[in-house]
């Protein structure tokens, strides 16, 4: 049999749906790290290797405005706020990745919880974004937004899969 010369409508949002939880499930496991690795690592040790990453920077362009205000922003970091950002991002990272190991393992009650996450999510994105105004938020709700889509898209396509099957005799 030959195969289609093109993949259907529901090919294309699975694969789409493959690649997204990819991409969330790298995301969300370097924040998972980055977590752990705050939390594991003593203040004075990271406030060196920060500065240490942006001294060259400095040295070599004064006015670079990234590199100053990390530096700025690590002299102000004490051990409580490093303590909270690595709670955090565990926490933020381990719930996300908990997700996307669930829909990946296509387990039924995930897809409406993983839905309800990630709305909470963009909620709380767009309410960040009015205080700060950072386009990142933005870009980070409408991939969420993409995801919920795509997420309900497939719950749909999953549901039909078991309907069929335990309608088959």
């Amino acid at each position: 049999m030959k195969p289609p010369a093109h993949p259907s409508r529901a090919h294309v949002l699975h694969w789409l749906f493959e690649t997204s939880l990819a991409i969330k499930g790298l995301l969300c496991s370097s924040e998972f790290l980055c977590g752990l690795a705050l939390l594991l690592t003593p203040n004075a040790p990271a406030a060196r290797l920060l500065y240490w990453l942006t001294h060259f920077q400095i040295a070599e362009s004064p006015t670079d405005t990234l590199a100053t205000w990390t530096q700025r922003a690590m002299e102000g970091f004490p051990v409580a706020t490093q303590d909270f950002y690595g709670w955090y991002l565990l926490l933020h990272g381990g719930l996300k990745l908990a997700m996307v190991v669930m829909l990946w393992a296509r387990i039924l009650w995930a897809y409406p919880a993983a839905m309800a996450v990630l709305a909470g999510f963009v909620i709380y994105q767009i309410f960040e974004f009015q205080h700060s105004g950072s386009p990142f938020l933005l870009l980070l709700a409408f991939f969420d937004l993409l995801m919920i889509a795509l997420i309900w898209q497939e719950y749909k396509a999953l549901q039909a899969k078991r309907t069929a099957k335990t309608a088959a005799p």
